[in-house]
């Protein structure tokens, strides 16, 4: 039986070449980061706090969501508390202002709006299950960039709400609760073999829309047989 939907943005949904936006992305958070720091604190040394701060994302906290383990982490290893308006307020203008400069071309991943269409015109839940290390505002620039921003989806995963990151089983059993259904009944559609296929080991299906070689998933093929195959799987009975 199936329930629900998550799509992966980056490389899924977005048609976008991950490394070279992270690097674009950095070299511009850098004087933010340094802004906030102070004087006599170079970009390179604020990134690697950032850095290291976002690797504190992706190890199991399970009481703690994803921005406030990055903050923490930030601020044991600068002494800024970024909860703080004071210090808050640059990265929201960064993000505001300066993010949406760095789509540079990025659009829709071909098939990646008829597919989120054909999920929510069958009745099954959708999540835009992207990993959730970007705090909502930059996730939601990133969803205009894949010509989805104007569907309604029923849930999108970012820092300030989620416990835990892919590919780790709570990021998927979190996504599941916080649509109302079960694990079971979700089918995880990504491009990434380890981010995303690593739904599996929280009971969900897979549908892999990335490069070849095939990895191991329930399902792969482009967003095309994605679309197509949803009606079949929707019809399930369990």
């Amino acid at each position: 039986m199936l329930s629900a939907v998550l799509f992966d943005l980056d490389g899924t949904l977005l048609d976008i070449d991950i490394d070279g936006f992270l690097g674009d992305y950095f070299g511009a958070l850098g004087p933010v980061v340094a802004s906030v720091l102070g004087d006599g604190i170079a970009p390179e040394q604020g990134l690697r706090a950032v850095i290291d701060a976002t690797e504190a994302m992706v190890v199991a906290h399970p009481e703690t969501t994803n921005q406030a383990a990055f903050n923490a982490r930030f601020a044991e290893l600068t002494g800024v508390n970024l909860d703080l308006g004071e210090y808050a307020l640059p990265f929201e203008r960064f993000y505001a202002e300066v993010f949406p400069t760095l789509r540079k071309g990025l659009g829709p991943r071909e098939g990646g709006r008829a597919a989120v269409q054909t999920a929510l015109d069958l009745g099954l839940k959708v999540a835009v299950a992207t990993n959730p290390i970007f705090p909502r505002s930059a996730v939601l620039e990133r969803m205009r960039w894949a010509g989805i921003d104007d569907l309604t989806v029923g849930l999108v995963t970012t820092y300030e709400c989620m416990h835990a990151t892919k590919p780790l089983p709570a990021y998927f059993a979190e996504t599941a609760e916080l649509l109302g259904v079960p694990a079971s009944e979700c089918l995880m559609v990504g491009d990434d073999r380890v981010l995303d296929l690593g739904a599996s080991r929280a009971q969900m299906r897979t549908f892999y829309v990335g490069p070849a070689p095939l990895p191991e998933s329930d399902f792969a093929g482009d967003l095309a047989d994605l679309a197509a195959l949803l009606p079949r799987l929707a019809s399930e009975t369990s």
